[in-house]
């Protein structure tokens, strides 16, 4: 992959002026909606019904967290169920009013083997407390790129409380990210249960939440105070609708749904 010293200086500087462009069109939480379709390359097309079936959860897992926000923000979801495997993005008013944005295939703990994690239920605040970080790039012994190509950004949630998919199946912690993966080893799989407990997403997905600083609520409220973040893009043009909540339910389902297909070869 290559990366933004491979490009010449004006053509980064029309990239940026068009990303600028981009995100100023975007005046309304809706106007999201085609900029995921452009820019995220794996995506599912979640029927209507479903749409306000997952909004109506989300609302329901942040009301129990006692969690009401009071600023309209993108939040972002993951159903765990191992038969749909979906990360979703959705824009949630004052008022509890949520805009569905888009989906994409996601791989969240898979059980079984020594330190893997269950992806837990809860709602995660994305908070400068943990402050998030960028991949290497580098291959671990079997040649995969764990976080993916280097400088995707990795999401970091800190320590939680997980339980453990082997011997005792006790609970105990485990650090939660949510990251790219292997771009030829692994991101094929998204859409099952992979990880060790992270949440998996495609590369082009962590690229969209990172420049529109989907996530970026509590970055955004630190450097009005001054502070600085390395980890933040030169090129990023934050929406106004800045969020910091990731929620992780699990509906229960027995069946796939047609709209959430196992990835081909699997």
């Amino acid at each position: 992959m290559r990366t933004l010293c491979d490009y010449p200086k004006t053509l980064l500087a029309l990239t940026s002026l068009l990303l600028v462009s981009v995100a100023a069109a975007a005046d309304s939480p809706a106007d999201f909606a085609p900029l995921y379709a452009r820019e995220v390359a794996q995506r599912l097309e979640v029927p209507a019904a479903e749409q306000t079936a997952y909004a109506a959860t989300m609302e329901q897992a942040l009301r129990g967290a006692q969690i009401v926000p009071s600023a309209s923000q993108y939040v972002v979801l993951v159903d765990r169920n191992p038969n749909v495997q979906a990360v979703m993005l959705f824009w949630r008013s004052t008022t509890g009013n949520a805009v569905f944005i888009g989906a994409s295939p996601t791989s969240t703990g898979k059980p079984g083997g020594f330190e893997h994690f269950e992806t837990p239920i809860c709602v995660f605040n994305h908070s400068i407390a943990n402050l998030d970080f960028r991949a290497e790039g580098t291959k671990n012994e079997r040649g995969i790129c764990g976080y993916g190509a280097k400088g995707m950004r990795v999401y970091d949630f800190g320590w939680v409380l997980a339980r453990q998919t082997w011997g005792k199946k006790a609970e105990s912690l485990m650090r939660l990210q949510m990251h790219s993966t292997d771009a030829h080893l692994l991101e094929p799989r998204l859409g099952t249960a992979q990880s060790k407990g992270c949440i998996r997403i495609p590369a082009s997905l962590n690229e969209f939440i990172d420049r529109y600083g989907i996530l970026d609520a509590d970055y955004e409220q630190a450097m009005t105070v001054g502070e600085m973040f390395w980890v933040l893009r030169r090129d990023r043009t934050p929406t106004p609708w800045s969020g910091r909540y990731l929620v992780v339910v699990d509906s229960a389902r027995e069946m796939r749904p047609a709209w959430s297909p196992l990835p081909l070869g699997q």
